[in-house]
């Protein structure tokens, strides 16, 4: 006998996870359901960090988002007790005409966002760790940082289970499909309907929303822990800040303090790796080769030479991108009872916390203060043209 609710979410990583707790907390009966328990490390919402940043590189039309993200972070702080974003400072690195670099600027000016331009000269002497070419600059940011993403999917969950929720974990979704004007979905044993559905579903979009025919490719991106030579003094927060760093070789490095002691390393990966393979999740190949970690030292040690240490420890996940990297929060276009957020493009967890808001908008009032025009899925449909 399946049993009801206003609204299913599927999927409970970070989106999902958020999503459940801000309609719990505007008084719904949500079911959540994830495949995995919760938070697990098969998706892409897991790896310890996650870079936070204000002077988006990628679009200006991002920073009202981030910064309302911002204050739903510290909201969900002050109600569990957690501390989950972490403002160490952050340096966008690169040529001046780069994308990293003069994107991040005109979205600092275009804000009216607290921010300096440093030199290379300026960025050794602040922090030493690193070696800049003279051509390199960097917008500096004190807001920037990192969130616990774990953690913050737990603290989410453990809120809307708090406020009514019920979730359900290790139950993988058969179908959905709509019920008259409800959506049934159905899992190997039981079957729920609601009024509405949320789909949160990572690198299980294209496998879940096969309807849509979305463009969307799955990278396998792998995260690696090094160990600093002469240990982790220089790479403390307050002595070292997230960055992100382009350069004329394929691939933007990026990297984080070291925020878990002395024998943890410091994290660090490309974003838009050379090379990425593409995967599904059930394809993508989960083993770190030893050629990709002596390639991610070699990288790394003509930036940042004290990282030419050994690798701790090397972890998968999965990025969704939609070919112009900007996401998708949209109404189906054929079920408007059913609304689907997926291809984050390997930017998105830092919007976890506003983006469980806007779905919730959307399930409650039909609409959102928030401006998603940005993140139509009719884009993706359309570029794609007749099939």
């Amino acid at each position: 006998m399946g049993r009801t609710f206003d609204v299913i979410v599927l999927g409970l990583g970070g989106m999902g996870s958020a999503a459940a707790y801000q309609l719990a907390s505007r008084g719904k009966r949500v079911l959540g359901i994830e495949q995995f328990t919760a938070p697990h490390d098969r998706g892409s919402s897991h790896g310890k960090t996650r870079i936070v940043r204000q002077a988006y590189f990628e679009n200006p039309a991002y920073v009202p988002l981030v910064l309302r993200a911002y204050e739903l972070w510290r909201q969900l702080e002050r109600e569990t007790g957690r501390r989950l974003l972490f403002e160490v400072g952050g340096l966008m690195m690169g040529p001046p005409n780069s994308a990293v670099v003069a994107g991040s600027i005109r979205s600092a000016r275009e804000h009216g966002l607290a921010h300096e331009i440093l030199d290379a000269r300026e960025i050794r002497k602040r922090f030493p760790a690193f070696r800049p070419e003279p051509n390199t600059v960097a917008l500096h940011e004190n807001k920037a940082g990192f969130i616990r993403c774990e953690d913050s999917v737990q603290a989410h969950l453990d809120r809307a289970s708090h406020l009514g929720a019920v979730l359900h974990f290790e139950e993988r979704v058969v179908a959905w499909e709509p019920c008259g004007d409800r959506v049934r979905v159905r899992i190997a044993k039981d079957k729920y309907e609601a009024g509405q559905l949320v789909i949160a579903p990572g690198p299980w979009a294209s496998e879940i929303l096969r309807d849509l025919d979305l463009p969307l490719v799955v990278d396998r991106h792998v995260l690696f822990w090094l160990d600093p030579v002469g240990g982790v003094g220089l790479f403390l927060p307050g002595h070292f800040p997230v960055f992100i760093w382009e350069t004329e070789s394929p691939g933007i490095p990026y990297g984080f303090p070291a925020v878990d002691g002395p024998n943890a390393g410091v994290k660090v990966g490309f974003g838009r790796a050379p090379g990425a393979q593409k995967c599904t999740p059930e394809t993508i190949d989960r083993v770190v080769r030893p050629e990709e970690i002596e390639s991610i030292r070699r990288a790394f040690a003509k930036r940042v030479p004290s990282l030419d240490g050994r690798c701790l420890r090397a972890v998968t996940c999965m990025y969704t991108n939609t070919p112009d990297h900007d996401f998708v929060i949209s109404r189906h276009p054929d079920h408007p009872s059913v609304l689907v957020a997926c291809g984050f493009s390997g930017h998105g967890y830092k919007f976890c916390s506003v983006v469980g808001e806007i779905l919730a908008d959307l399930v409650v009032e039909g609409k959102t203060r928030h401006d998603i025009s940005l993140f139509d899925a009719a884009r993706l449909r359309s570029a794609r043209g007749p099939r």
